[in-house]
Parts: structure tokens; C-alpha cells; sequence
């Protein structure tokens, strides 16, 4: 994801578009079609994602690991993405090395945990896949190119300042974004599992480690 920014910038660049200025703050008050929709049932707080039945089997509650460490409550800030993408991987390591005040977490999109997220946003894994998602807050998200650059903006200086791309036009981000994210398979390769895993000093900011951890055992 990031490592897919940081080639997004540079072709912008020989483009020949420059952006001065240090971060001044975004709000993301517009929301634009190709960037973020905004859930119809999002509340003050972050929502409660629960779709069982009223009518539930009492022996059914136990009826996987899995099941057991998905979250009911989501979480802010939250990154889902590509956990067996080479490429994705080297980003989250970057965002990680980076976020000197543990701001971000991060959820592999082949975990269950990521599924009240997908819900909450109103996309599937194939969404996803194509475009990594940003869950910023209650009724808040992001994808593709805007997802990539509010995680920066989260980021201290002088990453964060590379947010202030968000004023080059999203069609113009999101083309360069998805020129890489459709070629980093051919690039960097694939995992059959969660790249995390290789190096467990990552999985504490991972909001599904348990999971991972389970499936790994």
C-alpha cells in the first residue's frame, strides 16, 4: 500500500506536478464516489456490528476459534489489506516503522476479523483486493489512493506531508494507484498466508492476531 504511494508519487512527479507546503489539516467533509461512502447507519460512536439471528443456538456460540476472536465493536483507524501481497507487506512494515505514536492498526483482509468492516463499509473482499480500505471512524472510510494518503496524514512529519497530494485530482491518484496494485502480484510475488506472520514484532498492532496466531497453530 504504501510502497505503492511512494511509486505513485514518483510518477506523478515526472508528470511534472509539484505541491509545496507542510500538512495543514484535512477534513474529509466531501465524500467523492471513487474515494468513500459513508455507511446510512454510522452513529456518534463506532458502530456495534452484530447480524445473528435473535434465535440463537446456545451451542452454536462455540462452534469455531475463529468465530470467537472476531470483534463485535469496530475499531478506529483501522487498514485492511492484501495480507499475502508482498508489496502491501513492505508498506505496512513502512507505515509501522513510521507511526512513532501507534495511531494506525492494521487487519489482513484474509482473516474473519475483517469481516464487520467489510459489512460496515458496504464492500467485499474483491473490493478490497483491487483497493485496500482505511476505516478512519464512525461512518468514515477510504480506499485506493485517498485510503493511502490519510494514513499518512496520520503519520508525524515529514511523512504526513505527503497528504497534501490529496489536492491532485482523485482520478489522476487512483489511475496511478491501480496501475501498480493491478501489476504487484507479477512484481513482488504472493504468500499462501498472512505475511505478518514471518515476523511476529508486527502482530501487535494487528487487531486480528489472535486469529492469526490460532490459524497458524
Amino acid at each position: 500500500m504504501m510502497m505503492m504511494m511512494m511509486m505513485m508519487i514518483r510518477t506523478i512527479t515526472r508528470r511534472r506536478y509539484f505541491l509545496m507546503g507542510l500538512r495543514g489539516g484535512f477534513a474529509s467533509s466531501t465524500a467523492t464516489a471513487a474515494s468513500q461512502s459513508q455507511s446510512p447507519t454510522a452513529t456518534a460512536e463506532v458502530a456495534s456490528v452484530d447480524d445473528e439471528e435473535e434465535d440463537v443456538d446456545p451451542a452454536a456460540s462455540s462452534s469455531s476459534l475463529a468465530k470467537a476472536v472476531t470483534p463485535t465493536i469496530l475499531q478506529p483507524r483501522v487498514v485492511v489489506y492484501d495480507g499475502v501481497c508482498h508489496l502491501c507487506h513492505r508498506g505496512v512494515k513502512w507505515v509501522i516503522q513510521a507511526d512513532k505514536h501507534r495511531k494506525i492498526k492494521f487487519c489482513c483482509l484474509q482473516s474473519q476479523t475483517a469481516d464487520p468492516y467489510l459489512r460496515f463499509c458496504g464492500v467485499d473482499r474483491q473490493d478490497v483486493l483491487a483497493r485496500f480500505l482505511f476505516v478512519e471512524g464512525p461512518g468514515l472510510y477510504h480506499q485506493g489512493s485517498t485510503a493511502a494518503l490519510r494514513v499518512l496524514s496520520y503519520l508525524p512529519l515529514p511523512y504526513s506531508a505527503l497528504s497534501t497530494l490529496m489536492l491532485l485530482p482523485t482520478p489522476l491518484r487512483d489511475a496511478v494507484y491501480d496501475y501498480v496494485a493491478k501489476r504487484r502480484y507479477h512484481w513482488l510475488g504472493k504468500s499462501q498466508h498472512c505475511l505478518v506472520l514471518q515476523d511476529k514484532r508486527l502482530l501487535e498492532r494487528f487487531i486480528d492476531r489472535e486469529e492469526l496466531m490460532m490459524d497458524r497453530d
